[in-house]
């Protein structure tokens, strides 16, 4: 695919309030550029090794905490490193999909978070909470866990994505549409009525499968390809893949998301080899990126 003609700016909003409807206001303030990998100041972790990013636990042992609703979505749990000599992470939250609950993302929180972040899988106010309520919620747990919960003194509120599975991946979409400052999106096998994402600025990996017939890879395929090409972007494609694989522990899902989370969260270039030249993956139906990353 070729480069975009505009570079990828990281990082460089400073000083403008980013929030969406007020949900996160002037949370995401910008950070100068980092410079090379030996100088970056969000990097953690060894250097990562195919069987690194494939591995069900990383280097950081976790803790968890249990939060209840209240602060604008409806409670959750938090995971995150204990190792408190390595500075601040960076934070992800997560939304479940359409009739599904909290428990059906845990999977993610103590797997991305021994990779290196402070991970907060969310649960939504009904099962049933179309794509932007579920953006709202999003942004409202980011705040959350930047302001009061009880990381936050683990979290670097200036380095923040989401995630979302089904409508959570639409409303992933909405809040990186309605969020510039956010440092990367991973909408998982998202499902939205409106195919127009052209305002998305967040680096964003698009997850479909190309058996679903839920919210078909044609869907997906359509919310990537809306995504100006000026914003560093990815679609990945699971062979005979389901609505329903992001659900369950899911080696191909973790290692593509730790990856971008990686790359675009603590702006770790040891992670571009994962993702550029595009790999060529057997379990991948299609693969597509914005290469080389800036």
């Amino acid at each position: 695919m070729p480069r975009p003609t505009h570079r990828r700016r990281l990082l460089t909003r400073a000083g403008s309030a980013l929030a969406a409807g007020g949900v996160l206001a002037a949370l995401l303030i910008g950070q100068p550029t980092a410079g090379a990998a030996e100088d970056n100041p969000h990097e953690r972790g060894p250097a990562p090794t195919q069987q690194s990013i494939e591995a069900e636990k990383g280097p950081f042992e976790v803790d968890k905490v249990t939060v209840p609703g209240g602060d604008g979505f409806a409670g959750g749990t938090i995971y995150f490193p204990k190792d408190t000599s390595k500075g601040k992470f960076g934070g992800v939250a997560i939304s479940p999909g359409f009739m599904s609950f909290e428990a059906m993302v845990s999977w993610y929180g103590p797997r991305l978070a021994s990779q290196g972040f402070v991970v907060f899988t969310i649960g939504t106010f009904t099962p049933m909470d179309i794509p932007s309520s579920r953006a709202d919620q999003l942004l409202a747990s980011l705040k959350f866990l930047v302001e009061k919960s009880p990381a936050k003194d683990r979290v670097d509120g200036t380095r923040l994505a989401l995630m979302g599975h089904s409508m959570g991946g639409g409303g992933t979409l909405h809040a990186a549409a309605r969020t510039p400052g956010l440092q990367a999106a991973i909408p998982l096998t998202p499902w939205e009525l409106t195919s127009d994402f052209s305002k998305v600025q967040v680096p964003t990996l698009v997850f479909t499968g190309q058996a679903d017939f839920v919210a078909p890879a044609s869907m997906g395929k359509s919310f990537y390809q809306s995504i100006p090409d000026s914003t560093e972007k990815g679609y990945v494609e699971l062979a005979g893949g389901s609505h329903f694989d992001p659900l369950f522990p899911n080696v191909t899902y973790a290692k593509y998301s730790i990856s971008w989370l990686k790359r675009f969260v603590d702006n770790d270039t040891r992670y571009d080899q994962f993702l550029c030249p595009v790999p060529k993956d057997p379990k991948l139906s299609a693969i597509e990126e914005t290469c080389p990353l800036g």
